[in-house]
């Protein structure tokens, strides 16, 4: 088999993890300069992906002497049968504690990472979004800043549920007063009022 079948063409499509960082003081202080934001950075599959305040020790630095020397790892992996790349987080602070989705993990525990994460420490939220892909061997991490905590969006837990309220009517300016404050109306009510 010659190398040009066994190597990645650039026509893969990698897995991509967008990680997306807020923190409260972020604004007059230079916590990401060490970070590549906005631009994507191809890593290989088998090597953790570190995230820490060392920046000889980990693949990513954030420059704030609270954040532990290993904050974190990002381990991608496969599940026999499945083509999708997935990833595991484990906490790998000794001081301090991560959570994942409100789930919080003590040292070296390790949990998979949904598709769509908001991990916390410290006073930093990340969000993480996992985009699939085609490529085995690879995957692409692309870092951005949020100007608001992502924490503010609602159903984090469960992203792709959103809540929606059935009016029973697209126009609720059309009932009386009286009839308007009694709030939503289900579909098959019927209701009587005078005109």
């Amino acid at each position: 088999m010659n190398v040009s079948q066994t190597m990645e063409t650039e026509e893969d499509f990698l897995t991509c993890l967008h990680i997306k960082f807020y923190h409260p003081q972020q604004s007059c202080r230079g916590l990401y300069g060490l970070l590549p934001l906005g631009k994507r950075s191809v890593h290989s599959a088998d090597d953790p992906l570190k995230l820490g305040r060392d920046n000889q020790a980990c693949t990513y630095s954030l420059a704030d002497p609270r954040v532990s020397r290993k904050q974190l790892a990002l381990q991608a992996y496969r599940k026999p049968g499945s083509q999708d790349m997935l990833f595991s987080i484990q906490n790998l602070s000794q001081r301090g504690r991560l959570s994942v989705n409100s789930s919080a993990l003590g040292y070296l525990e390790r949990t998979d990472l949904p598709d769509k994460a908001l991990i916390r420490f410290g006073e930093y939220e990340m969000l993480i979004i996992r985009e699939s892909g085609e490529a085995k061997v690879t995957f692409e991490v692309e870092f951005e800043v949020l100007t608001a905590p992502p924490s503010r969006e609602t159903c984090m837990c469960v992203p792709s549920m959103t809540p929606v309220m059935d009016t029973g009517s697209g126009v609720m300016n059309g009932f009386p007063t009286a009839v308007r404050a009694l709030g939503p109306l289900e579909t098959d009510e019927t209701l009587m009022y005078d005109s």
